[in-house]
């Protein structure tokens, strides 16, 4: 166990010089915004960008838990507002695209909000009040040290994707953006954190104002989700405020419609049934016979022919027992029905419709279906050596 610690703590060490990384970019609702770069501090006139700047982070450093009770956690060091914004529905999606990250700075990604007092180009780190809206800890950790969501993050292109929640009020927000790398958690302010902010203008969406909490009390430095050994199995806590209870009711769906298409046409079908039934009646065509199906579109009929003809056998020994209509003439494929929130999911799956009872024409022995959605009239031709005896109509 000393072992596989020390080995990725010296390749962690190995990558800080090079890797680590910061937003350069980021995708709101399908456009893509210029994110911060610590070289635009050299530019005579830099861009207007929608990430915080920070001079400090040329070296693409961290936020240590020695410095949690300060407004460095907010927004990286000594960070100051953007002077841009990312238009964004509520509802929608913005994407952070990250330069890099190495793979063993592992750890959780967590996403926050704060609404601005009017235009966030004039915000403080230290006086926005954030609420969580996402977080991704320890997917899998069947092996050592595990699957992570800053894993997903790194196969995904070097970017993370989060959902604007729809019920928030219209307005101004900084989208807080943070991993936390794990690697050397093991020690005291061993944990690394790399928060990025982003100005974002939410339109449309609802009325919620979630309260929000300074960043300075976000974590501390002995919570189980930051002083933590990740090389060795174990169940983590993603630290932080809980996610703001609304999130869209993520459990809620919408109502699926449900359409019947009415009956108009079929195919030539024999009845079906039960292996019990198919001892008591066997009904065996023959490549001659023919099976005669047409729809009536003002009444329901049932006709009986008398043909004269060798080519369909009919042993019965006893009336058939109907066991259902043929398959494919109803779909019993409806989609469940949606709750609303909180409701819960009902144990059964709906029925399809059921076919209308018409009065069984005289002379037609139990077993054959009764006649359902559009008006069908089916002729069934048949005869025992050449002798014309009456069929049976199937409608």
């Amino acid at each position: 166990m000393f072992l596989l610690y020390a080995v990725a703590l010296l390749e962690a060490l190995a990558s800080t010089v090079s890797a680590h990384g910061h937003v350069s970019g980021v995708v709101a609702d399908g456009v893509y915004h210029q994110g911060y770069d610590p070289s635009m501090q050299f530019q005579q006139n830099p861009p207007a960008v929608v990430g915080w700047s920070c001079p400090q982070c040329l070296d693409n450093g961290f936020v240590g838990p020695d410095t949690y009770s300060t407004s460095n956690i907010a927004c990286h060091k000594s960070a100051t507002p953007g002077q841009a914004s990312a238009k964004v529905s509520a509802g929608g999606k913005v994407e952070l695209q990250w330069t890099t990250w190495p793979e063993s700075h592992k750890g959780p990604v967590l996403d926050y909000l704060a609404k601005c007092d009017g235009d966030c180009t004039t915000a403080t780190a230290e006086n926005l009040k954030f609420f969580k809206i996402n977080h991704g800890g320890l997917i899998d950790d069947s092996v050592v040290p595990g699957n992570w969501a800053s894993d997903e993050l790194i196969s995904n292109n070097n970017s993370w994707a989060v959902t604007i929640p729809s019920s928030i009020a219209p307005g101004n927000y900084v989208l807080r953006h943070e991993i936390i790398a794990l690697h050397s958690a093991g020690q005291k302010n061993g944990a690394q954190n790399y928060p990025q902010c982003i100005n974002i203008e939410v339109v449309g969406g609802g009325s919620e104002n979630p309260a929000g909490v300074a960043a300075t009390s976000f974590y501390k430095a002995d919570d189980a989700g930051i002083l933590v050994n990740i090389y060795q199995k174990l169940t983590y806590t993603i630290p932080g405020p809980a996610l703001f209870s609304d999130l869209e009711n993520a459990l809620q769906t919408s109502a699926p419609s449900v359409t019947t298409k009415p009956l108009t046409s079929i195919s030539p079908i024999s009845p079906t049934s039960s292996p019990a039934s198919q001892a008591a009646s066997t009904i065996t065509p023959t490549s001659a016979s023919t099976v005669a199906v047409s729809t009536d579109t003002t009444a329901q009929t049932t006709t009986v022919v008398d043909v004269a003809s060798s080519t369909t056998t009919l042993e019965t020994t006893s009336p058939a027992i109907f066991t259902g209509f043929p398959t494919g003439i109803f779909r019993t494929d409806f989609p469940r029905p949606s709750h609303g929130v909180g409701g819960a999911r009902s144990s059964q799956a709906p029925q399809a419709p059921q076919a209308p009872q018409a009065p069984r024409p005289s002379g037609v022995p139990l077993g054959f279906p009764q006649p359902s959605g559009a008006p069908v009239t089916t002729v069934v031709t048949r005869s025992v050596e050449s002798t014309a005896i009456p069929t049976f109509s199937l409608a």
